[in-house]
């Protein structure tokens, strides 16, 4: 291992920088704000919501259109020209002064952080390593718990020192002067696909053809893979969009409720290498009957659970299922696809889940304005991921053979 991260260090810190950087696009670290937002323009929950649809929405629409410049652009211009935008959108979260300009505002967040930062990480490391792709996509996927355990304490602090108008400045300084500086002398060397003894050539997907996108869609295995697609997004957005919601409900903290980040953070740690493992070695497609259980259960245990313990166990539980989608989804596709086209299929698949995110926060805040609140929501979520996991088992077994 020592090895492995000391010949592609260059590369594991781009990634690992790509997916620690998309924090300030996601869900959990935008909902940190929700309250000062939400009172500052006038909004309910579902006001609040429904801006975040509509912007996550074009965001998914842009990604989906523009998600294959991965495949055509020099990874050292996108990266940059991506993180500048992104720079963007958190400064106009800071001066904006209307809420046309906090939809516009969020739509930049998400379309750079959650979209495209995410997008470039997987589909990079994915088409840079072949045999090791699993081990290498679980170090930099490391990313995304590393932000939600070492961002949340000190941004609430923060927000109590300047104000959020002043956290989101901050926020865009970080990106032009520390992420901007880095991608330049990361992204300064280009990188030759590894595969099990040296450079390779972009490794083939099933049938041991490069699927374009157009096979891709005309072929039933991406249609049956939709539900796996928007599942993990849906709630793993709208269980920390809706956390100042759940604190009032259940009378917790937010500061009490910070430690959930931990346990979330060190189950999807952990369940990334044990997920990224498996991939590796018995392929992706084993685990696809199983990713939904844990977070179905943690989901549906919300409404019953009283004690503040109770969103670290949730939060633990559906990170367990967030380590192994993430180690999946940065294999399944290459594995089935190849790797030719994989920025351009992999759009697709990261548009409808940030489409999930979208009308996740949508929903789940129209409930809420009609009086059924958001832990009581969870029962219906966890029944949908039980059913989700037994319609993936065929799905599992044609993997095994070929499609």
């Amino acid at each position: 291992m020592i090895a492995f991260l000391t010949e592609n260090r260059r590369w594991l810190a781009t990634g690992l920088l790509l997916a620690f950087g998309s924090s300030f696009g996601q869900t959990w670290f935008i909902s940190l704000f929700a309250g000062e937002i939400r009172a500052s323009y006038g909004l309910s929950d579902g006001d609040w919501g429904l801006i975040y649809t509509v912007a996550t929405l074009s965001s998914a629409a842009l990604l989906l259109g523009r998600g294959s410049l991965a495949d055509t652009v020099p990874l050292s211009r996108l990266v940059i020209a991506i993180t500048v935008c992104f720079a963007s959108g958190a400064l106009l979260m800071a001066i904006g002064w209307s809420v046309w300009t906090l939809g516009l505002a969020v739509f930049l967040l998400r379309f750079c952080g959650q979209g495209m930062f995410t997008h470039i990480e997987v589909t990079a490391i994915a088409r840079w390593f072949v045999t090791t792709r699993g081990r290498a996509l679980a170090i930099t996927n490391l990313g995304f718990p590393l932000g939600e355990v070492l961002m949340p304490l000190p941004v609430i602090l923060l927000i109590g020192a300047i104000g959020w108008r002043a956290s989101w400045g901050i926020v865009a300084a970080v990106l032009l002067v520390v992420f901007v500086p880095l991608f330049l002398k990361l992204l300064a060397q280009d990188r030759v696909p590894r595969g099990a003894d040296g450079p390779a050539a972009g490794s083939a997907g099933l049938g041991g053809v490069h699927w374009t996108r157009s096979q891709a869609l005309n072929h039933w295995l991406f249609w049956a893979l939709v539900p796996f697609f928007l599942t993990p997004g849906f709630i793993g957005t709208v269980i920390f969009f809706h956390q100042v919601h759940v604190s009032e409900v259940k009378d917790w903290s937010l500061a009490a409720m910070t430690p959930g980040y931990t346990a979330y953070a060190a189950m999807t740690i952990s369940f990334l290498f044990v997920g990224g493992w498996i991939c590796d070695r018995y392929g992706p497609a084993l685990l696809l009957p199983v990713l939904m259980l844990p977070m179905g259960l943690g989901i549906t245990l919300l409404g019953p659970l009283d004690m503040v313990w109770g969103w670290f166990l949730v939060l633990a539980l559906i990170g367990i299922s967030q380590g192994l989608v993430g180690a999946v989804t940065g294999t399944l596709l290459p594995f089935v696809y190849g790797t030719d086209h994989l920025g351009a299929i992999r759009a697709m698949a990261i548009a409808l889940m940030v489409l999930s995110t979208a009308i996740g926060p949508g929903v789940t805040g129209l409930f809420i304005d009609g009086g059924v609140m958001f832990p009581d929501q969870g029962v219906a979520m966890g029944i949908w991921c039980v059913g989700l996991s037994i319609a993936l088992v065929p799905v599992m077994w044609r993997l095994q053979r070929p499609v």
